[in-house]
């Protein structure tokens, strides 16, 4: 006998009459599950049978954010905290809005009423800790992050979070050892952190603890020898052989796992400048901008140079390896087309595609530099510029270095020479500093180069 399927009536019929407790459940299950479809579908049927509902209001506003209607998700929990006013979790998400969205001083207030509303609400505490940070009030930043630590001593994040405080502020070597302490503790509490584990491998070779460094990442190795970062940052620290460039596995690895704090860790880094130093070297070279350019952002990260270039695109792409970073890129805005892809590769299948072809600190996790710039000569139209920053090795010699950092730097020469093989000319290079790490200057290169126009030839008979 055939199945009776229910009518769309009888349906419509038992969803009306739903609890939308329930429903609200099955939204946040969804949520969590990142099935923001779901969710959203979820949220919206709570909203259909009870209007003013504050929860369902609150979560769709973060979702809203995770989709890039950031304004969207602001009115929605504004709206969530007209019912409840003294909601810290709403007043946190929202504050996270701001923080995302670049205005830190709106997220100071949100996670001061948070904290208000819940003075032991640590992650409010921490989030409030990194935009004073961000806004360089670095001793309020330095008295919240220890409140938090005083209040949840054994909450891995809050050491995680100092220990970037004192290594990226360091002053002199006592603390980048309170920090490498403070990375140790965090991976101690949770074993999940592998980012902490990755920092104290990073302050152990500041510290000249070479030998500890590398145990630090050999024992990595041994738990995990599939895992792409200790093998990778095993060779920065001279335990292993050093490959032409960071692996895909690595890069993925790393960034997908640092793209919800990359922006607020870089800017709160002091001084990072590498994507306005780029697009002013390049504006300097393009002229008045006219949105005529079709431009490619080559690893575009989080989508920090999209506002800066905008005003010469035409057509703005942007492509990243990580997948999480060109979500957040997605949420920012700006670009016309975004993709996830191995930079070379999609250079090497888009000939002649763009007039302009910029990477900021992207090309630093590439120690050989020849293959992918072939591929970005032949990406660019005749007369279009290539533009990439690079962290700088002195000296004459004409090499490349995979540092403790896990990026490479590179001499002059060699960059000179790379270009040179590549097919570029009118090399424009000036040194320049690109972020500050152990609260010292890094050094780098702002490098311009053209793909030369060929010249126009003579009509039969005519001589030039």
């Amino acid at each position: 006998m055939a199945m009776v399927k229910p009518s769309l009536g009888n349906v419509m019929l038992r969803r009306s009459v739903r609890d939308f407790a329930q429903v609200l459940r099955e939204a946040l299950h969804a949520h969590q599950a990142d099935d923001l479809d779901g969710a959203e579908r979820l949220y919206r049927e709570v909203l259909a049978l009870r209007a003013a509902q504050p929860d369902a209001m609150h979560y769709l506003g973060v979702l809203c954010h995770q989709r890039g209607r950031s304004d969207e998700g602001v009115e929605r929990i504004r709206a969530a905290l007209k019912i409840t006013p003294r909601h810290p979790d709403a007043h946190n998400n929202l504050g996270n809005i701001h923080k995302e969205c670049g205005r830190p001083a709106e997220a100071e207030a949100c996670y001061r009423r948070a904290l208000e509303c819940a003075p032991e609400h640590h992650n409010a505490l921490g989030n409030l800790a990194v935009v004073l940070e961000v806004q360089e009030r670095l001793d309020d930043a330095f008295d919240a992050y220890g409140a938090l630590l005083r209040q949840a001593p054994e909450d891995a994040r809050g050491h995680y979070l100092m220990g970037l405080f004192l290594r990226n502020h360091a002053e002199h070597m006592e603390h980048l050892e309170q920090s490498a302490e403070c990375f140790r503790r965090a991976f101690e509490l949770d074993r999940r952190n592998l980012r902490a584990l990755e920092a104290l491998g990073v302050a152990l070779y500041a510290l000249k603890r070479h030998d500890e460094a590398r145990q630090v990442y050999r024992d990595w190795l041994s738990r995990e020898p599939d895992n792409p970062v200790p093998r990778h940052m095993l060779a920065a620290c001279g335990g292993a052989k050093a490959p032409p460039r960071a692996g895909d596995a690595y890069v993925r690895e790393l960034f997908d796992g640092f793209a919800d704090s990359f922006d607020e860790q870089l800017l709160k880094n002091l001084d990072y400048r590498a994507p306005q130093i780029l697009t002013a070297a390049l504006d300097a070279v393009l002229g008045t901008p006219a949105a005529a350019l079709d431009v490619l952002d080559a690893g575009c990260g989080t989508g920090l140079c999209a506002p800066l270039v905008r005003p010469h695109a035409r057509r703005l792409v942007g492509v990243d390896l990580s997948g999480g970073m060109v979500e957040k890129a997605r949420i920012r805005g700006g670009y016309d087309v975004l993709e996830v892809a191995e930079l070379t590769g999609y250079l090497q299948a888009h000939g002649d595609a763009f007039d302009v072809v910029l990477s900021a600190d992207t090309l630093v996790y590439f120690g050989e530099l020849q293959e992918a710039l072939t591929a970005a000569h032949a990406a660019l139209r005749p007369g279009g510029w290539v533009a990439f920053t690079l962290e700088a090795m002195d000296g004459d010699a004409d090499r490349a270095e995979l540092t403790p950092s896990g990026r490479y730097r590179h001499t002059r020469r060699y960059v000179e020479r790379a270009l040179a093989a590549a097919g570029f000319s009118h090399l424009h290079l000036a040194a320049d500093n690109l972020r500050r790490e152990a609260g010292q200057p890094v050094a780098g290169w702002v490098v311009l180069a053209r793909r030369t126009a060929p010249l126009p030839t003579c009509p039969r008979g005519e001589s030039a």
